[in-house]
């Protein structure tokens, strides 16, 4: 079985790739479950079938720029309450690219005194996420 390193891999939001990435978590997929048991299920056994897929939600640990163009625009997506097309583009010999739809649902900085300046970023997907 193959093994990669990380290093490399890019958050984008439409065609721009989003700077300074420090860390990619996500997106958390998952799927629901819909009780179908009845009174003639087998020997009293619970039965379900596969409900409605959620893609979760992607987080994004920023070395956070307030000047950076791409840094900027995932607050303004926050705050205006509108999503857009985003990606993460992964460095194997065959690259995957994963791509989605989404909103940004949360834009979080924080300053400690002997650190850097980040920020963490949620991005939650809405629809199917398409895997190229």
């Amino acid at each position: 079985m193959a093994k990669f390193s990380a290093f490399g891999v890019q958050f984008r939001r439409a065609t721009v790739v989003i700077a300074q990435v420090r860390s990619i978590s996500g997106p958390g997929l998952s799927m629901d479950t819909i009780d179908v048991t009845s009174h003639d299920s087998t020997g009293a056994w619970r039965e379900f079938v596969a409900g409605l897929i959620d893609g979760g939600e992607f987080s994004l640990e920023l070395i956070f720029d307030p000047d950076n163009t791409g840094h900027a625009n995932l607050r303004t997506d926050l705050t205006s309450r509108t999503s857009n097309t985003y990606d993460i583009r992964f460095v194997d010999p065959t690259p995957q690219i994963w791509s989605f739809t989404g909103f940004v649902t949360a834009f979080a900085p924080e300053a400690s005194a002997d650190g850097d300046l980040v920020a963490n970023v949620t991005v939650k997907t809405t629809g199917a996420i398409t895997v190229t």
